[in-house]
């Protein structure tokens, strides 16, 4: 069976993937910072491959070294998908107010660790022969959007290290997919009086979409939910 590390796997996006990828039987190595969402998340999950829940935090290079292990311990590494994230301030504010710290814990969570990880798992993933990374990026990424830069600027960050990672890994697919706004804790907290929330869409919703890069293997590159609907690349 393929095997999978997925980052903030315990809610939201990450743990809508793993469900998915559960029920295709791939192996999983599950990551979030609660042990206890993490384990009932991956208690959930059903679909006959293996599930690892390993908890901590992945600016922690410890922790890093722990999901790789644990990969290595089912076999191998296929995907690795960097989903944990962090806003830098909750709710975001403009950039006047942005304490650095929280630009730093941006940073940190959700460019210097998938960069760690994945430099961690390259062995694995070379080895894997159809090895795989998944960035989930944003439209802050592309857009300036007031009380998003800090946040929107290690997103922007990250499709860039992930483009640069597929050219320097052309045995490997790279891809950042912007999801869009999704119904979830995360965009609650950044946008909590958002009057629309409840219209975005599911984190389920757009899976099938993640699911056709593993499938279809498109070029390493930068692509869209509603991309992925219809083909186009972004």
């Amino acid at each position: 069976m393929p095997v999978a590390v997925v980052t903030g796997a315990s809610k939201g996006l990450g743990r809508a993937l793993a469900v998915a990828l559960a029920r295709r039987g791939w192996d999983l190595v599950l990551d979030a910072r609660g042990a206890a969402a993490l384990g009932a998340a991956a208690r959930s999950l059903s679909g006959g491959g293996r599930v690892v829940p390993v908890a901590g935090d992945v600016t922690d290079g410890a922790h890093r070294a722990d999901l790789v292990a644990a990969a290595r311990g089912l076999g191998g590494l296929d995907l690795l998908v960097h989903n944990a994230s962090a806003l830098g301030a909750r709710p975001l504010v403009a950039l006047g107010e942005l304490p650095p710290e929280g630009l730093r814990d941006a940073l940190e969570t959700n460019v210097v660790a998938p960069l760690a990880l994945t430099q961690e798992a390259l062995g694995l993933l070379r080895a894997s022969g159809a090895g795989a990374v998944v960035c989930v990026s944003s439209d802050a990424a592309v857009e300036a959007y007031g009380t998003w830069g800090g946040y929107g600027a290690s997103k922007a960050a990250l499709d860039h290290l992930a483009a640069v990672l597929g050219v320097e890994e052309p045995g490997l697919r790279v891809w950042a997919v912007d999801p869009g706004d999704l119904r979830t804790e995360l965009y609650r907290a950044a946008v909590p009086d958002d009057p629309d929330f409840g219209e975005r869409p599911l984190p389920e919703e757009v899976v099938p979409g993640f699911l056709r890069l593993l499938d279809e293997r498109p070029p390493s590159g930068r692509y869209t939910a509603p991309s992925l609907a219809v083909g186009v690349r972004s």
